[in-house]
């Protein structure tokens, strides 16, 4: 009888517990706004957004979406607003990837909040980046008019969106619209610029100005469908091109469009035959530590990932807080950077913290980076990092220097870049782990993912620290029990932001993923990535 390893199953435990909680999140923003504003759109003869897109794209594939937890807890006072109210994700439509974007009629008749603007922004920053096309299903009443102040005027705002439809056309990503509800005012820039526009009978319209708008601005009484209805935009102003009598017409014909689109050239990344995993990709979920402060084997963790456990690690002997090996996952060569969670004893017999960025394990990432740029190598970070090494023994040896070389080869990184958080990602550890400020093509959350300036407990005896020196300064003396208070307020709200529900729900990255989903999200986006060519590495005045 085998024997029960009690540590894994305590930690197999605490991990399904908090992806049953995130799944059962995820259930309740999947309703948008509602069971009875999905049963008002079935009325109408529409799909919703999610069925859209299921219908969209082909059976029995992968759909990666992305920002689902967006808005989450955000706009309370406004009703709320359910995975900013479009759904997007890379799919696969005719068998190619393309970035799919659809507006949710169920939140607000569709229409933008700030964070809606924010996660359409992304949605076209990753096409662009990979070279991936796009496909809109617009069904929006457009801007979200209380809070208008937050999403009409600035540079990542609501216009933002046409000046990408603009540039993509311009560097030759196809786009496609289909207008299956409602698409107004500015809105209606973004499926007229795109290369072709398909339009729903009845249910689709398209104007900038609707009917009340039009009779209190010109005095004209004209309604919805002779305005910018099907009919009108197709036949008469030509403004559309395919009139279609329902939503499955309408997807269809996309599917069809799709399929006729050629090849274009490949980056060339390499990839062979895809070799599972070393063991069981579950045991991830029974070696990652339920506490996070206990020390675990890094490299187990990753030989669960990778093709056949295998790593080649780079100056295994150099830099021990840092792993840095060449790998294969699903069968795509990859340079793999992650923070090792061990405690290290050093050759001189000087002990070195876990999840800790030393000077040698900056200085040896930087290298490393720099020969995965020349070699033409996608990069995968591995985040549980709680800073760089801190005191006057590390700033005399450099740290900020050797830290400051890998922060430089991470920016000017041109092979892509993909970011798991797995643990902790603090301070500069997350911008030297290529945080969502450095690029990535893709980064995502596992459910134990902590992301902030620093751990919940430094943060909140930090702060209690300077507010009982400024209550001391003005006269007052607080007791034991009023420090304590104090420490536990601040201790609880900065817990609260460092949840990877917090950091979804504001797009610092892309979804919180299941940690067996790993090699499928990291192959899926190689396999994004490989659509468009890379460009030429230059390492700066601080790589020298």
């Amino acid at each position: 009888m085998a024997k029960i390893n009690i540590e894994h199953s305590k930690n197999e435990d605490a991990m399904k517990l908090l992806l049953s909680k995130v799944n059962r999140r995820l259930d309740k923003i999947k309703l948008g706004g509602g069971q009875k504003k999905i049963d008002k759109q079935h009325d109408r003869g529409k799909m919703t957004a999610r069925e859209r897109i299921e219908y969209l794209i082909d059976d029995k594939s992968d759909f990666f979406e992305i920002g689902a937890f967006s808005g989450y807890e955000m706009y309370e006072e406004h009703g709320g607003c359910p995975a900013g109210g479009v759904v997007m994700g890379i799919g696969y439509v005719t068998g190619r990837q393309c970035m799919i974007i659809a507006n949710d009629a169920t939140v607000k008749a569709g229409a933008w909040f700030p964070i809606t603007a924010k996660k359409n922004m992304r949605a076209q920053e990753i096409a662009m980046e990979n070279r991936l096309p796009v496909i809109y299903l617009v069904d929006s009443a457009g801007v979200f008019l209380p809070m208008q102040d937050e999403i009409f005027p600035d540079k990542e705002h609501f216009g933002r969106m046409f000046r990408n439809n603009a540039k993509m056309s311009s560097m030759g990503i196809l786009q496609i619209s289909a207008i299956m509800g409602s698409c107004v005012a500015g809105g209606a820039y973004l499926p007229i610029m795109s290369d072709e526009a398909l339009i729903v009978d009845k249910t689709g319209s398209i104007f900038l100005a609707g009917p009340y708008l039009v009779k209190a601005a010109i005095g004209e009484t004209v309604d919805k469908e002779t305005l910018g209805g099907a009919t009108t935009q197709c036949e008469i102003s030509g403004v559309t091109d395919y009139k279609l009598p329902d939503d499955a017409s309408c997807l269809d014909t996309i599917r069809d469009l799709m399929d006729k689109v050629g090849a274009f050239p490949k980056a060339g990344f390499d990839r062979i035959k895809s070799e599972k995993p070393k063991g069981d990709t579950n045991s991830i979920l029974e070696i990652f530590p339920s506490e996070r402060t206990k020390p675990y084997k890094t490299v187990e963790v990753l030989e669960c990932i990778v093709d056949e456990g295998k790593l080649t690690q780079y100056k295994e002997g150099y830099g021990k807080t840092m792993i840095c090996a060449y790998a294969r996952i699903d069968g795509w060569a990859v340079g793999i950077v992650a923070n090792n969670r061990e405690v290290i004893k050093t050759k001189t017999g000087e002990m070195q913290f876990g999840g800790v960025i030393y000077s040698d394990s900056a200085d040896k990432a930087a290298r490393f980076i720099m020969n995965c740029n020349q070699k033409k190598i996608p990069l995968v970070f591995f985040h549980d990092v709680t800073g760089f090494m801190v005191g006057s023994r590390s700033e005399h040896g450099g740290i900020i220097k050797d830290g400051a070389k890998m922060v430089s080869a991470v920016s000017n990184s041109t092979v892509p870049k993909f970011s798991i958080v797995t643990g902790n990602s603090y301070g500069a550890g997350n911008y030297a782990m290529c945080g969502k400020a450095y690029d990535p093509r893709l980064i995502v959350a596992w459910p134990t993912a902590k992301i902030a300036v620093m751990g919940g407990a430094q943060a909140a005896k930090t702060l209690t620290q300077i507010q009982v020196a400024s209550m001391k300064r003005r006269g007052e003396e607080p007791d034991e029990q009023k420090e304590k208070d104090l420490y536990n307020k601040i201790k609880d709200r900065y817990d609260r932001q460092t949840t990877p529900e917090y950091a979804a729900s504001r797009l610092w990255v892309d979804a919180i993923i299941d940690p067996r989903d790993t090699r499928k999200i990291i192959s899926m986006g190689i396999e994004a990535a490989n659509n468009a060519e890379v460009e030429k590495f230059n390492v700066g005045v601080l790589q020298t």
